[in-house]
C-alpha cells in the first residue's frame, strides 16, 4: 500500500512539474505592447484595449527582398513584438530572410525559441545545427524551394546559400522575442571583453591569434 502511495505521489509531482513548465495561457483576448512604456516586465506592458487599432496587428513588406550587400551576404526583416505590438504575450514571431550567393547566417542560437524555416527561393541552401555536449553531433542538410527545416531551441545553428542565385525564406519562432546569440560576436566582441588568455586556453591557440580575431569585432 505504501509503495502505491509513493508511486501515485511521484506521478502527481511529474504532472504538476510538466504543467508548470508550459507557458501560461493568455487570460485576455490580447495584450498589445505599449513599446513606449518604461515599466520593465517579462515582455511589454499592455496598451489600454480601447486604444488598440488594426495597425497594432499588422506589418508589410515581406514580399520585398532585403539588401544583402554586406560582409555576410544575408539580411533579415523581423516581425517580433517589437515590430508588431499585437504579438505581445502570444509566443510567436517571424522574419523574412534573404541570402546572396555564398551568403551565410553565421553560427548562432536563439535562447528562447525553436525556429522553423520555409524556403521560398533557392535550391542549394545548406542548413545545420549541433547538438549539446557531450555528443556535439552536427546535423546538416541541403534544402531548396518548398522545403522546411527546424532548428531546436537553444542549439547552435547556421545557414549558407551554396547556389549561384539569391535565396530567400520565411522563418517562424516559438517566442515573441526569440533573442539571438551570434557565437563569434558573443565570444570575441563582448563588452567588456573576455580576457584573451581565457579564450586562448579555451580554443587551444596562442594569445596573438585571439587578439587578431578580436580586432575584427
Amino acid at each position: 500500500m505504501a509503495s502505491r502511495v509513493i508511486l501515485l505521489s511521484g506521478l502527481v509531482a511529474l504532472i504538476v512539474n510538466a504543467a508548470l513548465a508550459l507557458d501560461n495561457n493568455p487570460i485576455l483576448d490580447f495584450c498589445v505592447a505599449d513599446t513606449k512604456n518604461t515599466v520593465l516586465v517579462n515582455g511589454y506592458v499592455c496598451k489600454d484595449p480601447k486604444t488598440v487599432q488594426a495597425e497594432d496587428f499588422y506589418a508589410s513588406g515581406f514580399h520585398i527582398p532585403t539588401n544583402t550587400s554586406n560582409q555576410l551576404g544575408f539580411n533579415a526583416l523581423p516581425a517580433t513584438a517589437a515590430q508588431i505590438p499585437g504579438l505581445n504575450t502570444f509566443g510567436i514571431s517571424a522574419a523574412r530572410i534573404d541570402y546572396a550567393p555564398g551568403g551565410i547566417i553565421p553560427p548562432h542560437s536563439h535562447p528562447r525559441a525553436t525556429e522553423i524555416l520555409i524556403v521560398l527561393e533557392g535550391s542549394q541552401l545548406e542548413v545545420g545545427f549541433v547538438t549539446s555536449n557531450p555528443e556535439n553531433r552536427h546535423i546538416t542538410k541541403v534544402i531548396g524551394k518548398g522545403d522546411v527545416f527546424v532548428f531546436p531551441v537553444g542549439l547552435i545553428h547556421y545557414q549558407r546559400n551554396n547556389g549561384s542565385q539569391p535565396a530567400s525564406g520565411i522563418v517562424a519562432f516559438s517566442s515573441q522575442n526569440p533573442g539571438v546569440h551570434t557565437v563569434a560576436n558573443v565570444v570575441f566582441g563582448s563588452n567588456p571583453e573576455i580576457a584573451t588568455d581565457i579564450l586562448a586556453k579555451a580554443f587551444q591557440v596562442d594569445n596573438n591569434v585571439i587578439n587578431q580575431i578580436k580586432s575584427h569585432f
